[in-house]
């Protein structure tokens, strides 16, 4: 009895194994070559990229919950002038009020003399840095879904996200690392693993959930009574087995990976324990981040370690808020808290990132999932908008000090250069080097991308 690839080697002078080369090398399930002969090759080592790239890592900082743009970036004096209007526009989950004026002031900043509330004077301070998309639109009003398609361009889940795409269409500059790394709200983000998963790409590529203090991973380390070198031959053995199997089942690419990621774990234990260990920045640098606070030291640690993961080489770092801004009550409160809680912490990586030269390779953004209505809710609280909302974007080939697009005067419709989600990923892949249109991976007969059918790069905001 011949085994698939015996037969196909053997069949029409080799002809069949050529032409399974071809399939597996259109789906990345080949063996690359390395530069490096002291690196070995995994499905995570780096690749070439479509074209020259202008950042080579991203650090994606995911405001869960949806903060309110009209009252941090984007203020409406003709809000201000109606407030207390009654409009026609619905509430999603009831007890629509009037429109409703911010309960912050703000102020200019910058060259660009963009306005900012006064609960962010301190990102406030980077506003020549970053690029404002203040028109984005998305499909839902509902948390789970609209986190899904912010992250994986899709309003439902088992689509692989951004940061999956980025590392199987670039792979990752540590191999001792994971390539995409996600610090996690503290609660657990609305939706669960799929908001990081790979879907049908292989699962090396999805990312691996980091937590903020002692071990990054659970389980990671081994136990005191197994040895390195115990364990070395434990895996030594496990790959000698699989080997077998693999070669009875040359097209189980899972089970492949799997072997992987065992491999990955164990270069892992030392690495990883390292990179997590702010012990070893200064107090200045933690004072920077606002970990010296209590109310920013959760996320300002976070933030530190985003830095120090990109640092280390890996690529695609997401850094999700603590709680929600979800303020269907009262804004003012919500806001105030989600603010203080990030305010220094994002300025201290924007300035740490470029006093330590990274800032011109590392793509920054900051945004949720949708945002809110200009409407009250409950009295002082507001509702969920996908019909416009901002996020920015700052680093490598961003046009600092710029805006792009608009909601109406009162902050409820993106009409001017509407942008959707698959516009803003198409923008993030071209900052890498990658075309959206030719990052695709073949799924059930259907070449997929992450933009899907859509999809056009922001130009005006880069430069």
């Amino acid at each position: 009895m011949l085994s698939r690839r015996e037969w196909l080697c053997r069949a029409g002078a080799g002809a069949g194994m050529v032409g399974l080369a071809g399939l597996l090398a259109d789906e990345n399930l080949l063996a690359r070559k390395s530069t490096d002969s002291s690196r070995p090759v995994t499905s995570l080592s780096p690749r070439q990229s479509h074209f020259a790239p202008q950042v080579k890592s991203v650090i994606w900082l995911f405001m869960e919950g949806a903060p309110s743009a009209v009252d941090i970036f984007d203020p409406k004096p003709e809000l201000d002038k109606r407030d207390g209007a009654t409009t026609d526009i619905q509430a999603f989950f009831g007890n629509p009020g009037p429109l409703m004026k911010s309960p912050f002031s703000f102020k200019q900043y910058g060259e660009s003399g963009q306005w900012v509330c006064d609960r962010y004077s301190n990102v406030a301070k980077h506003v020549d840095k970053m690029a404002f998309i203040k028109s984005l639109h998305s499909e839902s009003n509902d948390h789970v879904p609209a986190i899904y398609q912010i992250n994986s361009g899709l309003p439902r889940p088992g689509f692989p996200t951004a940061g999956a795409w980025v590392t199987y269409g670039l792979g990752s500059e540590n191999q001792n690392l994971p390539g995409y790394v996600v610090l996690g709200n503290t609660k657990g983000a609305k939706g669960g693993p799929h908001n990081w998963g790979a879907g049908f790409l292989p699962s090396t590529f999805q990312g691996t959930l980091f937590r903020s203090t002692g071990t990054p991973v659970l389980n990671l380390n081994r136990q005191p009574a197994i040895t390195k070198q115990d364990q070395r031959a434990q895996l030594d053995l496990m790959a000698k087995l699989n080997d077998e199997h693999m070669k009875r089942h040359t097209r189980d690419a899972e089970f492949a990976n799997r072997m992987s990621s065992f491999e990955l774990a164990f270069r892992m234990q030392k690495e990883a324990t390292e990179v997590v260990d702010l012990g070893r920045e200064s107090e200045a640098t933690h004072k920077l981040y606002g970990i010296d606070n209590p109310r920013s030291k959760s996320y300002g640690s976070k933030c530190l370690m985003a830095r120090r993961l990109v640092e280390s080489g890996v690529r695609f770092v997401q850094v999700y808020s603590d709680g929600e801004w979800d303020a269907h009550d009262n804004l003012e409160e919500n806001h105030t808290h989600h603010c203080a809680a990030t305010d220094v912490p994002v300025a201290g990586l924007l300035t740490d990132l470029e006093q330590r030269g990274l800032l011109d390779s590392t793509l920054v953004i900051w945004g949720g999932e949708f945002g809110r209505m200009p409407i009250s809710q409950n009295g002082k609280g507001r509702d969920h908008n996908p019909k416009g909302f901002l996020q920015w974007m700052a680093g490598g080939g961003i046009k600092g000090g710029t805006s792009y697009g608009a909601t109406d005067e009162i902050g409820y419709e993106a009409v001017e250069n509407p942008v959707s989600v698959n516009d803003l990923h198409a923008t993030i892949l071209q900052l890498l080097g990658l075309d959206h249109e030719r990052l695709t991976y073949m799924h059930n007969g259907r070449s997929y991308r992450l933009t899907d059918v859509a999809g056009k790069v922001i130009n005006e905001i880069l430069t």
